[in-house]
């Protein structure tokens, strides 16, 4: 008999902290490392949500929470549904979790059982199939383009629906590839959404505030009310409050969806931090106009990536509508041979000779699940990327 559960066998590890601890290990040995495989700001929590959290230190509040948040936070996601979405959620429609990680994991585990399949543009983010996998269900992947900006289109998610069909599961602005959807391309996908009924939509917004130019941001069951019913509309303060280790995620949903999370949760970690969900309060309903400065340093961060990549031999990168990613395809570059010899065969491989040649850790495509790409994070300083992208202009240059 195995001690390890097979369930094991069916999950990889995510290849997003596999390269941030690579980076991390060759900067402690000495070496010079840009790594920019970090998905978190780099901007420091606002002061006044840290003073929150003091606050409620000092207060005592400090004991275990209830299991699906304490109850300001969870009014106060009521109302920014409201406010920001449109979307009318009684603070019971809503829950807490330790992450976003935790509120997908806890809507898979209460809904999936074996042969339940969920469907997954991809690239999709590294952690949603493995979630799938450790809940018993399928990942069906839905496949998009650089032609058509890595957004999922109508007919493929027509072709993608089977009775067995369950979830599908939305990310926008995306992790990979920033894209983001439209009011109409959304509208294009509740039509479909609406003739099966049976198909549940689970969208991750935690990239919600992170948007550029003239986008406006919508999310599903805002376009289509007919949706409200079987939708999980996910989000959290992690990306757009820089509050990625304080580990707040949150949604809303119908009651009886809600209801199992909560009882999961109860048995696995019960409440989310306490501190942190007073901090969360704060971060809610307190000022929001930094959330714009911040968003104008990442938009000229995103111009000068993309501008620099796309001067780079072999390397094509669109602009992305949204979050702090580029996702660039290398598919010029397979068949090329390194100064040493080495023949790059795969994107992995063209991620692992650049950090080896030039210091700068990126990740590869194929663990988003479409390549030949790569994903980097320009949420770091404009003189890293600089850096960064001109060390990749010359590792490209260098290939025969």
């Amino acid at each position: 008999m195995a001690f390890l559960a097979d369930a094991l066998s069916r999950v990889k590890p995510s290849a997003t902290i596999a390269v941030t601890q690579k980076a991390r290990e060759l900067k402690n040995a000495g070496r010079d490392v840009i790594g920019l495989g970090a998905g978190e700001p780099d901007f420091d929590t606002p002061d006044n949500i840290k003073n929150a959290a003091v606050e409620a230190i000092r207060r005592g509040e400090t004991k275990y929470p209830p299991v699906s948040g304490i109850a300001p936070l969870r009014e106060a996601i009521a109302r920014k549904f409201k406010r920001e979405n449109n979307l009318d959620y009684r603070p019971e429609q809503t829950i807490v979790g330790t992450g976003g990680k935790q509120i997908l994991f806890n809507a898979f585990m209460a809904t999936l059982n074996p042969g339940d399949e969920v469907i997954i543009p991809r690239p999709y983010w590294v952690s949603y199939p493995e979630m799938v996998a450790i809940c018993g269900g399928t990942s069906t992947f839905a496949d998009t383009s650089i032609d058509n900006g890595f957004k999922l289109t109508a007919d493929v998610l027509e072709k993608a629906i089977t009775p067995k069909t369950k979830w599908l599961l939305m990310n926008s602005p995306s992790n990979p590839s920033g894209a983001a959807y439209t009011e109409a391309e959304l509208r294009a996908l509740a039509d479909v959404l609406l003739k099966h009924p049976h198909v549940w939509t689970l969208t991750d917004d935690m990239y919600e505030h992170l948007t550029y130019g003239d986008f406006v941001f919508k999310t599903i069951a805002e376009v289509e009310p007919k949706l409200y019913e079987r939708t999980l509309t996910m989000n959290g303060v992690s990306k757009a409050y820089a509050m990625t280790g304080w580990r707040i995620g949150y949604a809303a949903g119908p009651v009886a969806l809600i209801k199992a999370m909560d009882m999961i949760q109860g048995q696995q970690t019960s409440g989310a931090c306490t501190i942190a969900q007073w901090a969360s309060v704060e971060a809610l309903n307190g000022p929001q106009d930094f959330i714009a400065k911040n968003k104008a340093i990442f938009q000229g961060r995103r111009d000068l990536v993309v501008s620099m990549l796309n001067q780079a031999r072999g390397i094509t990168c669109p602009s992305p509508e949204g979050a702090f990613y580029v996702y660039p395809s290398c598919a010029q570059l397979i068949g090329k041979t390194t100064k040493a010899g080495k023949v790059i065969d795969t994107d992995e491989t063209f991620c692992s000779e650049l950090l080896d040649a030039e210091g700068v850790a990126v990740v590869f495509g194929s663990a988003f699940g479409l390549g030949p790409n790569f994903r980097i994070s320009y949420a770091t300083s404009e003189a890293l990327l600089e850096e960064a992208c001109t060390r990749i202009q010359r590792f490209t240059a260098s290939l025969t």
